[in-house]
């Protein structure tokens, strides 16, 4: 095995490097849960609205009625019926909503005319229309009596609509689980180590490749007694080795931050996503190292690849802020399809057929990209020793 020996021999002199990226990564994750906030809570909460309630018809029940109607829903505030002073309160958010009822609204309700109330509001709010619909509400009830059942005193139309009005649908919210905080946390967690691991791969595979691919000793190699095949074998070997030792130390720090978690169905979908990606950038890793020929073309290979990936496939910045241009770009390299995993695993409350089918078709394509780099590779390994 004295080729499996000198890879490791070559990857402790180019330690330094790789140590760097390792203590990077493992401050950013560290940072990272230390900073983190749970999302809020998003459960429907009934808020009131502020409303101004004018009325220029004769006191009438049915006036009444529509406006311990609205009383009930939102918040009635007392302000003089001057036009300034209305538009400072809308202006001020002192109201948000400015109801006036028209002379003559009293009769032509009883009499089956349509009605149109004047309303004053704050252009394209939630409460415009939160407002639009309990009024509407009111007077469609009203209406409806009013049109199959004419005659009826203001007593008992009101009497009517209250009570319909009074019916309440109960509703149960049903959730298949909650969601954990560590699944947040981790998610964040693996999206930064894509950046290490390419980072470190490339550095260490390009190093050994360099030394391996220098023209005298691949001449000396050739004439040793080893055979040809036998050391192919072993320098497969060494990269597997070197690829999976990192994986093992980069994510040795999610098991001390999460512990259990690390072992319920997210955490270990998260470790098959990220050893599927370690294989696909182990493979890039190959294919740069066959094709760089200094040490300073190394680092800026690493640098520019592993940041380059990291930013436009959503690890610094999320997916969901990234333009469409950017993501279609992106879609081109094995970072993204390894995102999109993770952020789907991490909001995964739980698994059924169709969010485990887009994950394992994400984590597939990372393979896929992996098998077609190498492939790649080992014809370009294939078309040099024939030009050798």
């Amino acid at each position: 095995m004295q080729v499996y020996k000198a890879f490791f021999k070559v990857i402790q002199k180019n330690r330094g490097q790789i140590l760097i990226y390792l203590v990077v990564f493992m401050v950013l994750a560290l940072l990272l849960t230390n900073t983190y906030n749970p999302p809020q809570n998003t459960d429907f909460s009934k808020v009131k609205v502020n409303i101004a309630f004018i009325n220029d018809d004769a006191d009438s029940l049915l006036v009444d009625g529509l406006k311990t109607y609205l009383g009930e829903n939102a918040n009635l505030v007392d302000l003089p019926d001057e036009p300034q002073k209305l538009q400072d309160a809308l202006f001020f958010r002192e109201v948000e909503y400015i109801l006036r009822v028209p002379a003559g609204f009293t009769e032509a309700m009883l009499s089956g005319q349509d009605v149109q109330l004047e309303k004053t509001t704050v252009p394209d709010s939630t409460s415009n229309i939160y407002m639009d619909l309990l009024i509407n509400k009111y007077l469609n009830t009203a209406q409806t009596y009013t049109t199959y059942m004419p005659g009826l005193s203001q007593a008992d139309l009101t009497q009517y609509v209250d009570k319909d009005l009074a019916e309440q649908s109960e509703v149960t919210m049903i959730s298949n689980g909650s969601h954990s905080a560590n699944a947040e946390k981790s998610g964040y967690y693996f999206n930064y180590l894509s950046y290490s691991m390419f980072a470190i791969l490339i550095l260490g595979v390009c190093s050994v490749m360099l030394v391996f691919n220098n023209t005298d000793l691949k001449r000396r190699n050739l004439c040793s007694p080893i055979r040809s095949a036998n050391m192919n074998l072993q320098m497969i070997l060494g990269n597997l080795s070197f690829a999976i030792l990192t994986w093992l130390v980069l994510i040795s720090a999610s098991f001390i931050m999460y512990g259990s978690f690390m072992f319920t169905t997210t955490g270990l979908l998260l470790l098959l996503n990220s050893f599927v990606f370690t294989l696909a950038a182990l493979s890039i890793s190959y294919l740069i190292g066959n094709i760089v020929k200094s040490r300073g073309a190394m680092s800026a290979v690493a640098n520019v690849f592993a940041l380059g990936t990291s930013f436009i496939s959503g690890v610094f910045v999320p997916q969901e802020l990234l333009g469409d241009n950017v993501l279609t770009i992106a879609s081109f390299t094995p970072t993204y399809w390894y995102i999109k995993a993770n952020n789907e695993i991490a909001a995964a409350v739980s698994y059924n057929a169709d969010n485990l089918q887009s994950i394992f078709t994400s984590m597939v394509l990372v393979l896929a990209f992996g098998v077609a780099v190498l492939g790649v590779t080992l014809v370009l390994i294939k078309q040099r020793r024939v030009e050798a």
